[in-house]
């Protein structure tokens, strides 16, 4: 049980059930991540204000006049940075309120699935109307609902033959607590990710204040990604620094387009893999190497996509 006496000296160690980390913010690590999701500036920009405006105007404008959730819902195919971007997105937010004690809490929800009937929905029910309701009357909160569908999984696409009415119940037991927390707590806000937005059910959607499409990077994004990346070895392979700089790298980057940013980055891991002499060694890594390894991961993730 949270309350605003201990949950300043919560940990991982002591999160409650359902909560996989709390982390109080500003949090420098989170800042870096924010910095490197290579996205649309536009975007991030576009998040930002949506997260600020819910702490801004959600305890002052009656939700008869607007009615915020206080969810943003970020969609798009693995590997594009979703949670990464979520996790920035709420230490940028701490970062505008300096004084603002906030607190991120991510939520591991295959911890709240269960066979047993009735668990699941009990479980859904008591992690938001008391961990993270009283999370949120200690102070701002956000927080990560990775892969939401599995908490809100649509329910017009779920048979009761082969999927238990617990799940069903489930998603009725978010959007009641949803509600209630919209209600009740105007310094609280969620960022839920979905590879799937086809999966997760249509109410679920439609209370969320903003949806954002995570896209796979286009050619500018691969190389932006890639000459991030390569800068980063070049720190401890100052040699590497070159190919950054290569004419190249504009190839590389269209040779990576239909990679996702985390593809991207194993591609290169992929190159330094090239030969014995070359992992022994990441100072002889090529150009050629990185073009090679880009191919084959494209060859190999369109394999996949056919299968």
């Amino acid at each position: 049980m949270l309350n605003a006496q201990n949950v300043a000296q919560l940990d991982d160690v002591h999160a409650p059930k359902g909560i996989q980390r709390i982390r109080r913010l500003p949090d420098s690590q989170l800042g870096a991540m924010w910095d490197s999701i290579i996205l649309d500036s536009a975007i991030k920009s576009q998040l930002v204000s949506q997260a600020v405006l819910n702490f801004t105007l959600r305890g002052k404008i009656s939700r008869n006049v607007i009615p915020l959730h206080g969810v943003i819902l970020l969609v798009g195919p693995p590997g594009t940075g979703k949670t990464s971007l979520a996790r920035g997105l709420a230490n940028r937010v701490a970062d505008m309120f300096p004084r603002g004690g906030f607190k991120l809490l991510e939520v591991d929800p295959h911890s709240l699935t269960s066979s047993a009937m009735g668990k699941t929905q009990r479980a859904v029910s008591e992690l938001f109307s008391q961990s993270i309701s009283e999370a949120a009357s200690a102070g701002p909160t956000i927080v990560l609902l990775d892969e939401v569908e599995t908490l809100a999984a649509d329910r017009s696409k779920l048979s009761l033959e082969a999927n238990p009415v617990d799940i069903h119940r489930a998603t009725d037991a978010v959007l009641v607590q949803l509600d209630q927390l919209a209600e009740q707590h105007p310094n609280l806000l969620f960022i839920a990710t979905s590879n799937f937005p086809e999966a997760v059910d249509a109410a679920f959607t439609s209370r969320c204040d903003l949806v954002v499409e995570v896209p796979l990077p286009e050619r500018t994004a691969c190389a932006q990604i890639l000459t991030d990346c390569l800068n980063g070895l070049a720190q401890t392979f100052p040699a590497i620094g070159q190919l950054a700089r290569s004419n190249d790298i504009g190839a590389l980057a269209a040779e990576c387009v239909g990679l996702d940013g985390r593809a991207i980055r194993k591609m290169v891991a992929t190159a330094l893999s090239t030969s014995p002499e070359t992992a022994a060694d990441p100072s002889r890594l090529t150009m050629a190497n990185l073009l090679l390894a880009a191919r084959a991961s494209k060859a190999n993730r369109l394999k996949g996509a056919r299968k």
